[in-house]
C-alpha cells in the first residue's frame, strides 16, 4: 500500500528507548542536547512579536508565489546588514529550510540523480533525499587543527549523475565555516561540471569570531542559500525561511523561474508570518546576543573542566551552537551515550547519530542553561 520512498526503519533505537525509560522513571535529567531555543530561558520581545502576528492586513488574500514583497524586503536588508546585495527577486520564501531543500531537489533531480554532503553532518538530510527520490553521496570533512573539506574526496564522488553540492556554513554540529579558498574550489568544481551549491547558513549569525561572509550573493556558480528565523531569530515554531538564488545570470533567471511555479504550487507560506517577518527579523539582535554570551560561558566552563579531565579534548568550534569532544574509544559511542544516561542522568548525542567516521566522538549543545552544563559535564567527564 505505501510507497517504497518511505520504507524507513521506524524502530526506536536502543538510546532512544533508553531516554523515555528514563524520562518515565520520574528521575531528574541534565540534557546536554538541547536544541530548541524556546525551552532554554531566552528571553524574547514577545509584546513585539505577538503585535506583529495580528496586522489586519492578515485578513486580505495577496497571493505572490514568490512570497510578499514586504517580507522579502525584509531577507534582502537581512543580507544587506551583512555586507550583501541579495536583490527582493532573488529571494523565494518557505515555509522552512526543509521545504527549501525540497524545492531545490525538486528542481535539479529526477529520480535517482545525486546530490553530495559532508559528513560528518546532521541527519535531517537522509530523510529529505528518500521522500524527494533523491540519492545522497557523502563527502568527508578532515579534522587538522580545524575541519576542512576534503577536496580531492570530493572531486572523486562526484558522478555523470551528480546535481549538486550540498555545504553547511557553518557545519553542524563541527562548526566549522566553509573558508573562501574552499568556496573558490567549490565554484570551479561546479561550473567545470555544470552542477549547483546548496549552501545552507542557518548558523551562520553565530560566528564566534569574526562575522562570516555568506553564499547568498556568490556568482561562480549557480548557489541556492536558505536561511529562516527557526536559528536566526530564535523562532523556529514561526515557519519563515527563504532561498536565495545566486550565480551566472542566464542559469539563474531560469532557476528562478522554475522554483516560482514549483512555489506557486504550494502557496505554503501564511500572510500573517510573511507580514510580521521585518519585526521576527529585527528581534534576532536581542536573541543573538543571548545565544552568543551563553555559548562563549560554556565553552569557557567546558575547558575549565576539561583542563580537569585530560583524556577528553574538544575539537575547534569557530561558530554554530555545538561542540564535538574527542573520548576514548572504550565503548561504542551509543554505548557510552546509554551508559552515561542510566548511570549518571545525563543525556548527550553520540557521535554516530552525525556519522562520524568511528567511535571516540560525543556532542554536547553549547546552548544548555549554564547550570545544567556545568553540572552535567561534572558528572560525565570523569566518567569517560
Amino acid at each position: 500500500m505505501f510507497a517504497s520512498r518511505t520504507q524507513w526503519n521506524l524502530k526506536p533505537n536502543r538510546l532512544a528507548e533508553a531516554l523515555e525509560r528514563h524520562k518515565s522513571s520520574g528521575r531528574r535529567l541534565l540534557d546536554l542536547s538541547a536544541s530548541n531555543p524556546t525551552e532554554c530561558g531566552f528571553i524574547y520581545d514577545a509584546p513585539a512579536i505577538m503585535r506583529a502576528l495580528c496586522a489586519p492586513a492578515s485578513l486580505q488574500y495577496h497571493p505572490d508565489a514568490k512570497g510578499l514583497k514586504s517580507a522579502r524586503q525584509s531577507v534582502s536588508d537581512y543580507y544587506a546588514d551583512h555586507g550583501e546585495r541579495v536583490a527582493v527577486d532573488d529571494l523565494i520564501l518557505t515555509a522552512s529550510t526543509s521545504e527549501a531543500y525540497s524545492f531545490i531537489f525538486r528542481l535539479l533531480c529526477n529520480p535517482g540523480d545525486e546530490l553530495l554532503i559532508p559528513t560528518p553532518g546532521y541527519p535531517l538530510f537522509d530523510f529529505l533525499a528518500d521522500v524527494n527520490d533523491v540519492k545522497l553521496i557523502r563527502y568527508p570533512l578532515f579534522y587538522d587543527h580545524g575541519w576542512h573539506i576534503d577536496v580531492h574526496a570530493l572531486k572523486q564522488a562526484i558522478t555523470p549523475r551528480t546535481r549538486g553540492i550540498i555545504v553547511v556554513h557553518p557545519n553542524n554540529p563541527t562548526g566549522h565555516f566553509t573558508r573562501l579558498g574552499e568556496t573558490a574550489q567549490l565554484n570551479q568544481i561546479c561550473a567545470e561540471h555544470r552542477i549547483a551549491i546548496i549552501a545552507d547558513e542557518v548558523f551562520l549569525d553565530f560566528s564566534l569570531d569574526a562575522t562570516q561572509k555568506s553564499f547568498a550573493a556568490n556568482a561562480g556558480a549557480l548557489t541556492f542559500t536558505m536561511s529562516g528565523v527557526s536559528k536566526i531569530s530564535g523562532l523556529p515554531q514561526m515557519k519563515f525561511a527563504w532561498l536565495a538564488v545566486s550565480g551566472p545570470q542566464d542559469i539563474k533567471r531560469e532557476a528562478l523561474a522554475r522554483l516560482e511555479m514549483i512555489a506557486d504550487t504550494y502557496l505554503s507560506l501564511n500572510a500573517p508570518i510573511q507580514l510580521a517577518a521585518p519585526v521576527l527579523l529585527r528581534t534576532r539582535a536581542r536573541f543573538q546576543q543571548q545565544i552568543m554570551d551563553r555559548v562563549r560561558n560554556n565553552l569557557v566552563e567546558l575547558d575549565s573542566q576539561l583542563a580537569r579531565n585530560p583524556d577528553v579534548t574538544r575539537l575547534v568550534v569557530e561558530g554554530g551552537w555545538y561542540a564535538v569532544l574527542r573520548v576514548p574509544a572504550t565503548l561504542q559511542d551509543e554505548e557510552l551515550a546509554i551508559k552515561l544516561l542510566q548511570e549518571h542522568d545525563v543525556y548527550l548525542h553520540p557521535g554516530h547519530f552525525y556519522d562520524f567516521p568511528g567511535d571516540g566522538y560525543v556532542v554536547v549543545s553549547l546552548i544548555t542553561p549554564e547550570e545544567y552544563f556545568r553540572e552535567g559535564l561534572l558528572r560525565v567527564l570523569p566518567a569517560i
